[in-house]
């Protein structure tokens, strides 16, 4: 890897758009772009996940942790391709329908585009040998042998086509459960044969394309960073196929606070660390040692995840009751001993509804009595109520049928106060006698009904097991670092926006893994004004940037920001003209009273191309080893590359299911960006 302080860009793929390619971004489009990024100063090209997501438009939620992505395949370039145009009408219509139907446009069709390129590569693969013999020939006999992962992911692919694209989960007994055997016995039956060598086929094809562009690269001195989602999709290949990889009892997701007073439950299942680890982590090395066939870098997201995971029961819809794994805990002795027997233990672990909580919705007493014990068990001599040992999530109270026991208006409004009640606790019982307090402990009725006493005794114990699990956390992300980090020579970083856990920076310091620093982030938040932390203050172990995909982009940030664009100005006067004399010594700098009014004038002003350049170049000078803003901020230095509305620029909204989401295009061909001299002679200056 190159020395020293290096410049790049993050982009998506499926963004590029060339003069002769209007439709996405495809694998041989990274050759222009990665001439632009030459001509510019750009040493590093990072890309969103390129890995196969099915119907999925969201490069985070993976069909398969090795398969690359068909979308992204150059159809045109496929060997038997022009005697296929000239020789058959029906691949000709369909493959000019492509251009047609799908021009270029500021978002792209991902429905359209994959069912497009799918028929197509279909039809080409059946005018190939192995499409009408159903046997490998050598080239991809000898492809398949280099990746074995693809039997699983054929198998699995040809079986989701059968099922319609549903999930595995859905599909028969005999389908959904699947021993190695089994699938090896099914890849290898003659009936099935052609349809599994057309996945492989279509992988070889992706793999060929993909390493042609990054020779390319490579081959102007420029380096190819990628992006590893640490969790997959519940419905995958490798949660299928691999099931001792996965805990499916367990849904990843994140704990409450003031943004997601629920929490976040991602749903994706979580991983078994225990059986990774007693087979040498073999799936992780075997994924990144797949990657690195095209990647120099690569970024970990999520990397907190590794340390551990905010684990939620699969039956439940949020993540109110979820615990970290792994976790340290309190004996049910330990509790005896703070004083509590097992009543106060009852009480503190399992929710008490009162009658009235379902009485003032129903307005009726034996209907709340006959609600509440669909779910719970009523207390003798008392109008409370205990969740029954059968109600295992608020999934099944969620999905109960009370249209005979209330109205229909007072239905939502029973569930919602069920499943409150069901996360009303103060201690969760993970397993038998074992306890850690619900995240939210201070919120529940036993907490409040606590002494002062009794408070501070469980509070003393609680800080015991956030030491414990620090301790835990710091082993296992060590054990696991080790392995897999040193399988391969990419560089690796780690997406830890937010983490305040103390163990994390130092661990991943250790191991040499770059943190992600994105400026408007970066702030002293406990101190009066929240001010910025200073550049030269960057750890230098990271990559500084100044968006993200999940954020809006500096010109949407400056625009609809403003207190933070202040600050950001206050704290970096002088690259906006600002006389701060900080530069002479303490001796001569301002004052904060003269200095707030023109950064707050500055600050209301309108964003213009030469803010953006302010912004960029301020931000180069951190203390990072690497610079990686997204394409977008770099090319706001351009007046005429602007959309109308800044937020049609970013690239996903969290939270939202869109066909917005993640199909962002360039605003002009990558040709033109190779001509635009004053652009690139800017970002070569930054």
């Amino acid at each position: 890897m190159t020395k020293g302080k290096l410049t790049g860009t993050a982009v998506p793929l499926g963004a590029l758009y060339t003069k002769d390619n209007p439709v996405i971004g495809e694998f041989p489009d990274l050759k222009p772009f990665a001439d632009f990024c030459k001509s510019a100063g750009i040493s590093i090209i990072q890309l969103l996940p390129v890995n196969d997501t099915g119907t999925q438009s969201s490069p985070y939620s993976g069909l398969s942790a090795f398969a690359l992505h068909p979308i992204y395949i150059c159809i045109s370039t496929i060997e038997g391709f022009d005697a296929l145009y000239s020789s058959d009408a029906k691949f000709k219509t369909t493959y000019d329908d492509l251009y047609k139907n799908h021009k270029y446009c500021l978002r792209y069709d991902y429905d359209g585009i994959l069912n497009a390129k799918t028929d197509l590569l279909k039809q080409l693969y059946d005018n190939t040998d192995e499409g009408k013999t159903g046997e490998a020939g050598a080239a991809l006999s000898k492809w398949i042998k280099a990746n074995s992962w693809v039997k699983d992911y054929a198998v699995y692919k040809n079986l989701k086509w059968n099922y319609m694209q549903a999930s595995w989960k859905s599909w028969l007994d005999s389908d959904r459960s699947k021993s190695k055997e089994e699938i090896t016995a099914l890849w290898n039956k003659k009936a099935f044969k052609k349809e599994h060598l057309f996945y492989a086929w279509t992988q070889m094809i992706a793999d060929a394309q993909f390493k042609d562009a990054v020779e390319y690269v490579h081959g102007l001195g420029l380096k190819l960073k990628g992006d590893m989602p640490i969790l997959m999709n519940e419905d995958s290949a490798d949660a299928w196929a691999y099931p001792e990889v996965f805990n499916q009892d367990l849904r990843a997701g994140a704990p409450a606070d003031g943004d997601n007073p629920n929490g976040q439950n991602w749903g994706f299942p979580t991983y078994n660390w225990k059986n990774l680890k007693e087979d040498n982590y073999s799936w992780w090395k075997d994924r990144l040692k797949n990657a690195s066939k095209y990647y120099d870098a690569y970024r970990l997201d999520h990397i907190l995840g590794f340390f551990r995971i905010w684990a939620i029961p699969e039956a439940d819809l949020n993540a109110l009751n979820g615990h970290t794994e792994p976790y340290a805990f309190i004996k049910k002795t330990d509790l005896y001993e703070l004083g509590f027997d097992d009543d106060r233990i009852h009480w503190l672990s399992q929710p008490h509804i009162p009658t009235h909580a379902i009485e003032d919705i129903t307005w009726n007493h034996d209907k709340a009595h006959q609600i509440l014990a669909i779910f719970c068990n009523k207390i003798d001599g008392e109008e409370l109520w205990r969740f029954d040992p059968s109600v295992t999530g608020s999934k099944m109270i969620e999905s109960a049928d009370l249209s005979e026991l209330c109205a229909a208006d007072a239905i939502p409004r029973v569930k919602k106060v069920l499943e409150d009640y069901w996360s009303n606790r103060t201690l969760l019982e993970i397993s038998k006698n074992k306890y850690v307090p619900l995240w939210t402990y201070g919120q529940s009725t036993s907490w409040g009904t606590l002494n002062d006493k009794e408070k501070t005794s469980l509070l003393e114990c609680f800080d015991e097991l956030n030491s414990k699990n620090e301790k835990l956390w710091k082993k296992q992300a060590d054990e696991i670092f080790a392995a897999i980090t040193g399988a391969v020579k990419m560089i690796p970083c780690g997406e830890d926006l937010g983490v305040s856990i103390e163990c994390v920076p130092k661990t991943m310091e250790a191991h040499k893994i770059l943190g992600l620093r994105v400026v408007r982030w970066c702030r002293e938040w406990s101190k009066p004004g929240q001010p910025y932390v200073p550049f030269a203050a960057y750890t230098p172990l990271s990559v500084t940037t100044t968006s993200v995909h999940d954020s809006s982009t500096i010109r949407e940030w400056w625009e609809t920001e403003k207190e933070s664009v202040k600050a950001f100005i206050l704290q970096n006067g002088d690259a906006f003209g600002i006389e701060t004399g900080a530069k002479d010594g303490p001796l001569f700098t301002a004052s904060k009273e003269e200095i707030e009014p023109k950064a707050t004038a500055i600050a209301q002003s309108d964003f213009t191309p030469e803010i953006a350049e302010s912004i960029l170049k301020a931000s180069s000078t951190s203390a990072s080893q690497w610079f990686i803003p997204p394409l977008q901020d770099f090319l706001y230095m351009s007046k005429n590359l602007w959309l109308e509305k800044a937020s049609d620029e970013r690239i996903n909204i969290p939270g939202t299911v869109t066909a917005f989401n993640w199909t962002y295009r360039l605003p002009c061909t990558v040709e033109e960006l190779c001509a635009n001299n004053d652009l690139i002679n800017k970002i070569k200056r930054i």
